[in-house]
């Protein structure tokens, strides 16, 4: 299938990597648009897709259209490409806190629209993509939304209501698990740790234990006890994350996220 980004910032390069590392489509079967004509060079020198500056170019050429924009740039974008946009091509929108009636109210309520929100991870295969269906949507274009998708890591189908939600615990996450990792990686390097072992440490232990709740289906709480030997030290740095309120931090970190996706 032919697809064309408009816009291709950081989460547009996750999923075309995560697509032409999966096999899903070939370099030359993707079109992006950018601004910046030092962007343009340097994608397609980085990735080998065609770049245009035209966002009408890349609108008009594809049977899937992937809205890549910020949000404060949609409006602008959308009136400048609704007329390239044709009612048999699939529009998948990646922007943070615009509904599908909403996109729909630019481009034409006859578009069959499919807002997905992914996750950076994407790049690397292990992408996790919360996804909603417009009205308009076939099944066959469910089928075609959910195998471009599935190409970089899972997807799940959710209400669109729940989107802002899923959002902030795939989407924004990432961000707050970087920073745990440096964390981590502090810590070690604190302790005498170099610091490339340290990251690779943090890191690699995140990745086994996130699978380990992934495979083996038991409640995270229950893995956790599982390492909590009575009187050792993995415990005493479980009471000193209490103390500190870690887990409510952490609730509170990403509902913050949440709302700030319903009211962007």
């Amino acid at each position: 299938m032919k697809i064309s980004f408009i816009g291709c910032g950081n989460m547009a390069k996750a999923m075309i990597g995560g697509m032409l590392s999966s096999g899903l489509c070939d370099k030359t079967d993707i079109t992006a648009s950018a601004r910046s004509a030092a962007s343009r060079e340097d994608t397609a020198k980085n990735i080998g897709i065609k770049m245009v500056a035209d966002n009408k170019e890349a609108a008009a050429c594809s049977e899937v259209v992937i809205l890549a924009v910020k949000p404060q740039m949609l409006d602008g974008v959308m009136e400048e490409i609704k007329d390239s946009l044709r009612s048999d091509q699939l529009i998948l929108s990646v922007v943070a806190g615009r509904s599908v009636d909403y996109i729909a109210g630019f481009i034409g309520q006859d578009k069959h629209i499919v807002r997905v929100m992914p996750n950076t991870p994407a790049m690397v295969g292990e992408g996790m993509t919360t996804y909603a269906l417009g009205a308009n949507v076939t099944d066959d274009e469910a089928k075609c939304a959910e195998q471009i998708l599935t190409s970089f890591g899972k997807a799940v189908l959710l209400p669109e209501h729940l989107i802002d939600s899923a959002s902030a615990v795939a989407g924004c996450a990432p961000a707050y698990v970087y920073m745990f990792i440096e964390a981590m990686a502090d810590a070690g390097v604190a302790e005498g740790l170099p610091r490339k072992v340290s990251y690779e440490l943090a890191a690699q232990t995140l990745l086994g234990s996130a699978k380990m709740v992934l495979e083996t289906g038991k409640h995270p709480g229950e893995l956790k006890d599982a390492v909590t030997s009575p009187g050792g030290s993995t415990i005493e740095g479980v009471a000193v994350l209490e103390e500190c309120g870690f887990r409510g931090v952490v609730i509170d970190a990403l509902r913050a996220a949440a709302n700030k996706a319903r009211n962007m």
